[in-house]
């Protein structure tokens, strides 16, 4: 099998685990989710015990994505500084910019970001990166535009966490070379540090 062809197939793959995961998590209930999103909640707050600068992303309702917005309030009555994902419209670059959740404004791209006139932590301990799938190697699969993996190299070296509901965690995600592997691994069940592929 060729690099080309290799590509091809992933990314097949990919587009089908998108629609399947997208349908299962769109019939989900909305309280079953909250719940699911409480106790990720519950869990991540350990992981960021040390952190004083983090980027969270504030849910995409409609796409039934996991809740953060406790964890931003409890972080921030911590006194760390909180940044949001924020797209800069004429050059499509992604960065984090340091918002309260009032600043935020909708996005194009259907999100609630950051308005990029807002300032970038000078760094960040720690991300949390929303995702369709994840696994154990902390492989994540997302909307499919690229930007997570294109902006965590810039953000190193902080700790990088998947978070999902647990229905959301398989054996396997399919990953190219280009695509940035999770840290740690945060569901409504269990928390695992990622095992990295050699």
């Amino acid at each position: 099998m060729t690099p080309d062809e290799r590509v091809a197939i992933v990314m097949r793959a990919k587009s089908e685990l998108r629609k399947r995961l997208r349908a299962l998590r769109n019939t989900t209930p909305a309280t079953a989710l909250a719940k699911r999103s409480e106790r990720i909640v519950e869990r991540a707050t350990p992981l960021l015990a040390d952190a004083k600068r983090v980027a969270l992303f504030w849910p995409i309702e409609e796409r039934h994505e996991v809740d953060l917005r406790a964890l931003d309030a409890r972080l921030r009555a911590r006194g760390v500084t909180i940044a949001y994902p924020s797209i800069d419209q004429t050059t499509n670059v992604m960065t984090f910019r340091v918002a309260a959740p009032s600043e935020l404004e909708d996005d194009p791209m259907g999100f609630r970001g950051a308005p990029v006139v807002l300032p970038e932590p000078d760094a960040l301990d720690a991300i949390v990166v929303p995702a369709l799938a994840l696994d154990e190697n902390g492989n994540r699969l997302g909307y499919g535009a690229g930007y997570y993996d294109r902006t965590l190299p810039r953000w190193a070296p902080a700790k990088k966490i998947g978070v999902a509901y647990d229905f959301q965690l398989l054996v396997e995600v399919p990953a190219l070379e280009d695509d940035v592997a999770m840290d740690e691994v945060v569901t409504d069940v269990r928390t695992l540090s990622a095992r990295k592929s050699a």
